[in-house]
């Protein structure tokens, strides 16, 4: 069974800064017609940096849900950006690390029934210290946990970030 939608027009709800908002009018795989809603996003880059058996997490403030999280460093691809030099960007820029060497390890669709965006999960290697330089109306501290302190965070519960709580299972699968 062919599962595809066709889309039949695109319509521009929202142009904004980070997002633009869509109303798609599609035809079903039946045929019938229906309307999807779709935020636009450039994607991101995130990056797991582990040293000396410590996790470099940055808390920040998240308005949607009014609370300070942890998460792995990470930021929007900026038009024109390839994902990897993302990465390298957002850790200089949020933590004052700089990485010699990023490799890829997951590419996520974080919510796919709304948004085409996609996130790069990197591992970065051969760090060394640099200076923070945070966006203007950037908010954020940087800090390193253990790592087994860290994926207990997971577990019960106090680290919810998606990419983050990928990153972390991942490297304890590896066994690393």
């Amino acid at each position: 069974m062919d599962l595809t939608e066709k889309t039949v027009n695109k319509k521009y709800i929202y142009n904004g800064k980070i997002l633009n908002l869509r109303l798609d009018d599609i035809l079903l795989p039946d045929g019938k017609p229906a309307k999807r809603e779709i935020i636009e996003h450039s994607g991101g880059s995130a990056v797991y940096c582990e040293k000396d058996g410590k996790v470099l997490f940055v808390r920040q403030f998240r308005y949607p849900y009014k609370k300070v999280i942890y998460e792995i460093p990470a930021g929007k691809i900026n038009a024109g950006e390839k994902p990897e030099a993302a990465a390298i960007r957002e850790l200089e820029e949020e933590c004052g690390v700089k990485a010699e060497k990023v490799t890829e390890t997951f590419k996520i669709y974080p919510s796919p029934g709304y948004t085409e965006e996609i996130i790069y999960i990197y591992k970065a290697e051969g760090l060394k210290d640099t200076s923070v330089r945070l966006d203007d109306g950037e908010y954020l501290s940087s800090c390193w946990i253990e790592k087994e302190e860290a994926i207990k965070m997971v577990e019960n519960g106090e680290i919810k970030d998606a990419k983050t709580v990928i990153a972390l299972l991942n490297e304890r699968k590896q066994g690393k």
